[in-house]
Parts: structure tokens; sequence; C-alpha cells
């Protein structure tokens, strides 16, 4: 079959593999890109506006529902903020238990996407199904660190998901030392799972490409950043949380549900393991940057074809650093701190497991939510996915029509895109004449 020529068109009505529906349209003419659309079609689901009106303490429960595989980023984004409008600072007690149950979310969520959605990709399988065939120990492997990383959870917040035991200034009852270091029954088992899986994704085939892009994580220059820190782009910005709407402008593009960020001085930049990575490989476990040290990854990595190693070095990392927490563990006493309802604003920047997830509230001074802005990480990526997809247009040329739509979807998963979090309502302005 002959392969693609340099003008074509690439149309992909339905993303696979992904969470929420999308899709792409790559139109290429003399062997570049001469348009690409990557589509958001989802309803929004009005969240920012369902919360205002509400006390601030509903709104780490109903920002959590906008999630079921991150649940957590949005309880903690939105209990930050609130805490800063009401003068509350957390014990370092509380700080751990949420860190503890922090990093279980980026074990479940990181390996559910390498091992099912994106692995499969690069061994041209048409799902982990498919790939559990030849490669059963790692799919099986896969499956039992996510049960784990569900698990400490479900043990800090009382379920798997959509966890119930946070609040703003803690957690309604805090865990027992001696039901959390149960956990630690299996931690050696889950070390050696995490290894495995990392020496599996170093191994994998990746499309040779290489570019120079802008990324963004959080940065704090003590420890891996989850939920504290400044903003650091590989421009060279370094800003305050609270200035993060001064960095960064919003765009509505006619094909989509969801809004589109970039930097104001920089254009398209990515967030997410890719980007923690790259701007925090220091504060990466020891274990786990000898080993990507030895495989030849050190940063900058400069391919998106390769954040499944940036993902799977996390989830090592995690498992880890989880081993100390629990550890050390002491329950907090009292189990969070109350504040008198105040009027003020404030915003808070956690990483989720897809990037750092921005969150805005504004109270009046009987506690109420009167404004709230959320910003996902696939808002954040969005652009950038479009011009992954620009770059990749030489290798698409020569392909079969059938390997170019592959490669053209393989470049989002990249991301791990919820889609779903990041729709928003529709600004639509009537003009009558």
């Amino acid at each position: 079959m002959a392969g693609l020529g340099k003008e074509m068109e690439i149309r992909v009505d339905q993303l696979a593999r992904v969470e929420g529906e999308g899709g792409v349209y790559l139109k290429i003419k003399d062997g570049r890109a001469e348009y690409v659309e990557v589509s958001i079609f989802e309803p929004p689901r009005f969240f920012e506006v369902i919360l205002k009106g509400r006390p601030y303490l509903d709104a780490p429960d109903i920002t959590a529902r906008i999630c079921g595989i991150c649940p957590l980023a949005y309880i903690m984004s939105s209990a930050r903020a609130m805490e800063k409008i009401l003068g509350i600072e957390v014990p370092n007690e509380i700080y751990r238990l949420r860190r503890i149950a922090y990093l279980g979310e980026w074990i479940e969520s990181h390996v559910l996407h390498i091992a099912l959605l994106h692995a499969p990709d690069f061994l041209g399988f048409q799902s982990a199904l498919h790939m559990a065939e030849k490669h059963p120990d790692i799919v099986k492997d896969s499956l039992s660190l996510k049960a784990w990383g569900n698990q400490v959870i479900e043990l800090v917040g009382g379920r798997p998901v959509h966890p119930v035991a946070f609040r703003v200034g803690g957690v309604y009852s805090a865990v027992s030392r001696h039901r959390l270091l149960q956990l630690l029954k299996k931690v050696e088992v889950m070390k050696r799972k995490a290894r495995k899986l990392l020496d599996f994704v170093l191994s994998l085939p990746i499309p040779d490409v290489k570019y120079t892009m802008n990324y963004a994580s959080l940065r704090n220059g003590v420890r891996y950043p989850i939920l504290e820190g400044k903003v650091v782009t590989s421009n060279g910005l370094v800003f305050d949380e609270e200035e993060f709407e001064k960095y960064v402008m919003t765009e509505q593009m006619k094909y989509s549900t969801s809004l589109r960020y970039k930097l104001k001085e920089g254009g398209a930049y990515i967030v997410g393991p890719f980007a923690r990575y790259n701007l925090n490989f220091d504060l990466l476990m020891p274990e786990v940057k000898d080993i990507l040290k030895e495989a030849g990854y050190e940063p900058p990595l400069k391919n998106t074809y390769q954040s499944i190693i940036a993902r799977a070095a996390e989830v090592y990392h995690s498992v880890i650093e989880l081993e100390d927490l629990i550890a050390t563990y002491k329950e907090p006493d009292p189990p969070y701190i109350d504040a008198e309802p105040r009027e003020g604003e404030a915003a808070a920047i956690t990483e989720a497991p897809r990037g750092m997830l921005y969150h805005r509230y504004r109270l009046n001074n009987e506690g109420k939510i009167v404004y709230a802005n959320i910003v996902a990480p696939t808002c954040q990526n969005y652009a950038a996915m479009e011009e992954d997809i620009k770059k990749i247009v030489p290798l698409l040329l020569g392909r079969s029509e059938e390997d170019a739509k592959w490669l053209v979807e393989q470049t989002i998963r990249n991301y791990d895109p919820c889609i779903s979090c990041s729709v928003h309502t529709l600004r639509i302005k009537i003009i009558k004449e």
C-alpha cells in the first residue's frame, strides 16, 4: 500500500483511550501542516456556576466531582485557596497526610495511563487486553500498583473515588497510625513492581522527534512538587500562584468547549509529568535518578513521547516517598483547623497527575462563594497538543492512512488528556442590528 503523500487530510472523529470526547483534524500541504484542529466537543458542566452562593466548605466536595480519576487534586487546590482567604495555616501533620493521599492518586492515575492507555501505542497493540497477551506480568503488576494507590486514598480519605474525609483546614477524621502502617506490608513488593514498570517503559520504542518547547510546573526547591511552590517555566519565568492570570492568556476556539491557555511571554506550554521532570529532576528520589541517568534520560527531555518515562519515574518516586511518609506519620490533633468566615479572594495551584490545577475563589463576608475560576491541566496543554501535531508531520509522510491516524492519536495520548475536566461554559454575545 502506497504511503500518504505531501498533501493529505487526516481526520480522527473520536479519540480512543482518552478520558472524554474529542477529535483531531489535520491538513497537510507541501509536506507541512497547513491547519490543525484538536476539537473538544463535550458539553460544559457548569461547576463554576454551581459553586456560586455555596459556603466555602462545599468547594472541595463539589469540585472533586469534576474528575473521578484525580478528585484529590480538585479537593486540595480548592482547600488551599480557601485556607489562604481564611488565614488558615495547616500544621505539618495535616500537610503530610495530604501528601500521602496525593501520592496515592499519582500512582493510580499514572499507572492507569501508562499500562492501559498509552504503552499499547508504542508496541502496536489496539488495547491493553491485546498487550496483556504478550506482557501479562506488566499488566498484572500495573493493576496491582493501581489498586495499592487506590488503597492509600481509601485509607486516608474514606473511599478510593471521590474521598469524603478531606475539608478546608484538614480532615474530618484522621486515619490512625496503626491502620496506615498496614500499607507498608506490601511496600517492598510495590517498589519492585514500580521499578519493573519503569524498566519496561525505558525499553519501549519511542518515535524519534526533538524540538524546543515551553513547559511549566510548580517548584519549591525542597521536595518534588505536589502541594506548594512557585510557578517556574522553561523560558525563565518565575511567579507566585496568585499571579497565574497575570502571566497567561485565555483563548476560546470556535471548534471547542475547552478554553485554551498560553503564556503571554512564550505561547503554548506543557504541564504535567513531562514539565515536572524537566524542571524538578534534582528532587526525584536518588534511586529513580540513578536509573534515569544510566538510561540516558537526564533532562531536558525534548520529545513529548518521552512523557511516559516521566510518568513511570513519578510512580517509582511516589512509592519510595510514601514508604517514608507513612513510616513517620503522626495523627494530627486536632484533625482540622477552623476559622470564622471572612471576605476575600485567593488562588492556589497543586500538581494534579496531569499537571498544574489552578483554582481562584472570592468569598463574601458570610463565607459564601461569589466567584470561581478553575483551570484544568488539559486546558493548559491544549495549545501544545496542536503544536505537537504540527511537529510530527515529517513522521506521517509516507505512512499509510491508518498508521498516520494512529500516530496522531498517540501524540494526543502523550498528554493523558482529561477532556471532561477541561470543558467550560461558552460565552455567547448576541448583537441585534
